[in-house]
This record gives structure tokens, sequence and C-alpha cells, in this order.
């Protein structure tokens, strides 16, 4: 039954959550019918951070619409600019230098450190510990300080250029990358002792928020929400670009299909970036940093498509060129609203605290899923 159509008289509640709620992490409106304590339908209102990015980007050039992107999911916000520039080359058919490639990768596992970070930080708070949140972004704020050295900003970067990446390297950069990573490895077994194997916190997750690895796909569900109900999707091992290919990490994939088994999926994520950074940090090839292409870009006509793995899951960029200056038409999949629509599958029956805990696993930014 709809929201709208309960009448009084009935035992079911109508809950607001949100549009301004500290566990929405943003502007999300959730209408909850409750039967006491138990959740019996759940409604996700959207829209009210939407800015028309998409046709924003039309309006702008082949150079100047990737950056659009970067206020999307801001946690991934390199990574969505290297989809575009990824799908801009692909128009182009331009051979990125080995070098800027590297620099991406390595920009890339950063930046998924960084928001896997702020997601541990942000979960222990929801579910009512602080003491992670400050612990997180000890570490995280070293890897801001890396990006503002060399991209001048420490959250929305906008390094990535159509054939490679807006500058080089900091001089400091892989030294402050091994002190980060030598920082954060003496560090890593606190927040096992905070929250993994904290006997509260796996109570408020363990067996919550269950989605089969069926459903899971047919949500289109992606990320670590898909992998820890044992879905294979990790982009970067299906459909590898600026040179995945030739390292070696683990996809990880689980089969708990619960709220613990996506927190333990991000944790194990958080290695391999790291395992991804150690193999590149002292082997970044020497070369340009960007290939040349010309001031105002002009992409034949035709349609082109480029997917890459956010910290959130598969993140498409479709372009639609009629040879101009500006696209015709973008397009872009976001891992966040197809996530976002398998909520109601998770939580119905559940408790009104479990929605928090399943919502913290979602590891949603509600931008991301505005646009």
């Amino acid at each position: 039954m709809e929201l709208e159509n309960a009448t009084e008289g009935q035992d079911d509640l109508i809950i607001n959550v949100g549009p301004q709620h500290p566990s929405t992490h943003g502007v999300l409106h959730i209408k909850l019918k409750v039967n006491g304590e138990t959740i019996t339908d759940v409604e996700p209102h959207l829209g009210y951070i939407h800015r028309s990015i998409e046709k924003m980007c039309e309006s702008h050039t082949y150079r100047q619409f990737i950056y659009t992107t970067s206020r999307m999911d801001y946690l991934s916000a390199h990574i969505n600019n290297q989809a575009c520039a990824l799908a801009v080359e692909k128009g182009l058919q331009v051979e990125v230098p080995a070098r800027a490639k590297a620099i991406r990768i390595l920009m890339a596992e950063l930046t998924r450190l960084a928001s896997h970070q702020l997601w541990w930080g942000c979960t222990g708070l929801d579910l009512g510990a602080v003491t992670p949140f400050f612990h997180a972004f000890r570490e995280r704020e070293m890897i801001n300080d890396i990006m503002e050295k060399t991209c001048g900003a420490r959250l929305t970067m906008n390094y990535a250029v159509p054939g490679g990446v807006m500058a080089d390297l900091h001089p400091d950069f892989v030294k402050d990358v091994k002190a980060f990573l030598a920082e954060f490895k003496g560090k890593f077994h606190e927040y096992d002792e905070l929250l993994t194997g904290n006997i509260i916190f796996e109570e408020r997750v363990k067996g919550i928020g269950y989605i089969s690895k069926e459903d899971a796909i047919s949500f289109g569900c992606t990320g670590p929400v898909a992998r820890a109900s044992g879905v294979s999707c990790d982009i970067r091992k299906l459909h590898p670009y600026d040179g995945y290919e030739n390292l070696q990490f683990e996809e990880i994939i689980r089969t708990e299909g619960d709220c613990y088994g996506r927190y333990l999926a991000r944790m194990d994520e958080m290695k391999q970036s790291m395992y991804i950074i150690e193999q590149l940090i002292d082997n970044i090839p020497e070369g340009d940093y960007q290939a040349k292409t010309k001031a105002l870009i002009k992409l034949p006509k035709g349609e082109f498509y480029q997917r890459v793995e956010t910290a959130r899951g598969e993140f498409g960029v479709y372009i639609v060129s009629e040879g101009a200056t500006t696209p015709y038409r973008i397009k872009f999949r976001s891992p966040g609203f197809s996530n976002l629509s398998a909520l109601k599958h998770m939580v119905v029956g559940g408790k009104i605290a479990d929605l928090v805990a399943v919502m913290a696993m979602l590891d949603l930014v509600i931008p991301d899923i505005d646009r």
C-alpha cells in the first residue's frame, strides 16, 4: 500500500526521516511506515539536491564537463573525473602515457582509501560510537595533504584531463605516500579493535539488511554492496582500464549478504588498495604525464561509454557526440542510485534502528543519487 494512502485508525504510523537528518548523510527524505518498532514500508524521496548536472554538461566543452562530476560522488571525485577523461580519450583514440596511467591509479586508490576511511568513521558515529570518527580522520588527513600538494585541492581534485593528468606529481609525493602507508598499516588494528570485533557493533549489523546474490543483481547493485552478496562486479577486474590489468590484487567477494558482510568487504578493500599502491609507488614510469591534445576538443560523431570502479561501485559515462565541441547528450550511471533502490527490500520487517545500520553500510552520497 502506498504510504500516502494510510488512513487514521490503523496501527501503522508514518515517520519522516530527513531530509535533514544526520544518518541520511545528505538531503534525503525517507518516509517510514512502522507498526510499533517494526518497519512495514519504506519510500525514499529524492530531488532535494538535484542540480541538473547532466544537462549542464551538455553546454560544457569536453574539457570542462569532466569536473562537474566532482560534485556528484564527491568522495570519489578523482575516479569520476578519470571515467570522463577515459570516455573522451576513447572517442579521440588517444594513447595515454604510461606515467599518466600510473599516476591516475595511485590517485584513484588513495581516493578509495580516503572514502572508505570516512565511511568507517561515520558508520561508528551512526551506530553510537564517537571515537572511530576521530581515528578515521587522523589517517584520512594525511591523504588530503598528499592530494593538496599535487592537485591543489583536498576533496574535489579536478586533476584528470583528456590525455593524462593536469600536472606532474609533487616532488614529495612518493615520500609522503610511503609515510602514509606505514602509518595506516600500523594503526589499522585499531579499526578492528574499535568496531570489527566489538560485540555491540556485531549485534547491530550481523544478520541485518540481508540481500541475496540474485536480488542484488536484480536491483542493479554494484560495489561492496553487491560483492558482499557474492556478486563479481569489480570493474577493475572485469573491464580493466588505465593499467589495472597489469596489477595484482584480489576482488573482495563475500557471501554473508548482510550489513556485516558489507562492512568486512570495505575493510578488506582498503588492504587491497594499499597493496595496489605499494606495487606502483616505486615503479612510476618516467616520461610525459599528459598526451598532446587540442585545446578545443571535438569528438567524432558517435556514442561512447566508459565505466570505472568508484568507492561505491560502478560509475558509467555515456556520451552521444554529433561532432561538435560540446556533447549532444550526457548520461551518468551512478552506483548510489541503484544501491538505494534495494533499501526497501533490506529493511522491511526490521526495526527502525536497523534502518540506520543498513544506510550506513550502503555508504550513500546523496548528490551521486540526485545529480
